[in-house]
């Protein structure tokens, strides 16, 4: 996603602000008990948040998709038709999400959340009202962009609130903001490992680097997934259903090296699209309530030629994994362009949401394509290589994402699955979209290093 913005940075400081202006700080560390429960009470609280969340948002997408069209349906005519209510609903939502930008706030994005975690170790609570109304607006306004975003920052500025609460040292925080990102993760991709480690690895260009966080992450993960699964009632497992594949062999990951290194080039395509989008939206980012609502119309249009692109795409995978196959080679690359340029419009309009499962349907669409132009690449081969070869390229969490759609695709398909994403990861070092990823030990030039006095310091 984009850069901070000029807005965010000064929220940060508002933060921060509240901190002592002396650089010499009392700080407390927990025992290695007392950091397990905060984990979990961290975990616990996460899942609630997201259940809360996620009822939230489905009934507010079934009001304006279902409820809404229903009633409103006997007041279209031949001279108005219904197909109409798709564009008119996505500017109205637009219109909303500048409104709420414009009165509260903007929100942290995907780089400023990154950036937060690195210095000052969590994000800002004072962030998390506009983001909670403005990503469900968002997401109920058929953007594409989906809730992991939003959970995370909800969740994370939970997990760093704690750590301030309680006075802890930077490292302790920032261990606490990812056990609330973990959370988030953890209950909405339904895979807690996968979730815990990619809120790790995402903060990085080149491999997970907080290894203290790893234990705790992975604990509030799990409680996370046991309450948002037990409140919600959702299946535990696999997410899509895939074709069987045959036995795997050495042409398979040959197959998968092939494919990761397609999915960067997409991955590619994408980062220049979405840069060359937010170089011509930034003539309109101080003018929120019509970015927004011209972005709110650009879903709209395209969803009227490409209806796939509507939403974030979670339950759509499905739909091209169980009838993809019947749009052709030509129709799946344009449904995958399409969905690019309605990402583009929606994160950089001033929607706000996160883009993995956008790209995983990107990916899906593509890697079926490459099947139908290529018989000798199974479907299932190339559509769960390309969904993690193109977020992979994209966000770089080679482990992560291998875990997650080795879940949610309930396959055998590891070995080739992370063949594809460390191809991806290693073609695309490079080339990021996330600006703030960083190394741990990267202190910028004019930041002043604290010196923090623990009470058993300060004693001796």
């Amino acid at each position: 996603m984009s850069s901070t913005t000029p807005n965010q940075t000064n929220v940060s400081e508002a933060d921060n602000a509240e901190e002592p202006p002396s650089l010499v700080t009392k700080t407390s560390e927990l025992s290695y008990q007392q950091m397990i429960l905060c984990a979990a009470v961290i975990g616990i609280a996460g899942g609630l948040v997201a259940t809360a969340y996620y009822y939230l948002l489905e009934a507010s997408l079934h009001v304006v998709w279902h409820t809404l069209p229903e009633f409103l349906a006997p007041y279209f005519s031949s001279n108005f038709p219904a197909w109409n209510y798709v564009w008119i609903a996505t500017t109205i939502g637009g219109l909303l999400v500048g409104i709420t930008l414009y009165f509260m706030g903007l929100p942290g994005e995907v780089s400023f959340v990154v950036d937060q975690v690195h210095d000052p170790g969590r994000i800002s609570l004072r962030q998390t009202p506009a983001m909670i109304v403005a990503s469900l607006v968002s997401i109920t306004a058929g953007g594409s962009a989906g809730p992991e975003a939003p959970l995370v920052q909800i969740n994370g500025s939970f997990g760093g609130w704690l750590g301030k609460k309680l006075k802890l040292s930077l490292t302790t925080t920032r261990v606490l903001t990812f056990c609330g990102m973990s959370a988030a993760l953890g209950a909405f991709f339904g895979a807690p490992l996968g979730g815990a480690l990619f809120a790790l690895e995402i903060p990085h260009r080149r491999g997970l680097e907080y290894y203290e966080a790893i234990i705790p992450a992975v604990l509030s993960a799990i409680l996370s997934f046991f309450v948002f699964r037990f409140n919600t009632g959702l299946t535990i497992g696999g997410m899509y259903h895939f074709a069987a594949i045959p036995p795997l062999s050495l042409m398979h990951l040959v197959e998968g090296g092939l494919l990761g290194a397609v999915g960067a080039l997409i991955a590619v395509i994408f980062i220049v699209m979405f840069r060359s989008i937010g170089w011509l939206s930034q003539y309109l980012e101080h003018r929120r309530i019509l970015l927004a609502t011209l972005g709110g119309l650009s879903i709209g249009l395209i969803a009227l030629v490409f209806p796939q692109t509507l939403f974030f795409g979670e339950k759509e995978i499905q739909s091209i994994v169980a009838t993809g196959s019947t749009f052709g080679m030509t129709m799946l690359l344009m449904i995958a362009l399409a969905k690019m340029l309605a990402v583009c419009c929606t994160l950089h309009s001033g929607f706000r949401g996160g883009f993995i499962f956008p790209l995983f349907y990107i990916g899906a669409a593509s890697g079926l394509a490459i099947s139908l132009a290529i018989p000798q690449v199974h479907p299932t081969i190339g559509m769960i290589c390309l969904m993690a070869a193109v977020n992979v390229a994209v966000t770089k969490t080679p482990i992560s994402t291998t875990v997650i759609l080795s879940v949610l695709s309930d396959t055998a398909m590891v070995p080739v699955i992370i063949i594809a994403s460390f191809t991806s990861f290693l073609l695309t070092t490079e080339v990021s979209l996330i600006p703030t990823q960083r190394s741990r030990s990267f202190i910028p030039a004019d930041v002043p290093i604290p010196i923090q006095i623990t009470p058993e310091s300060a004693s001796a």
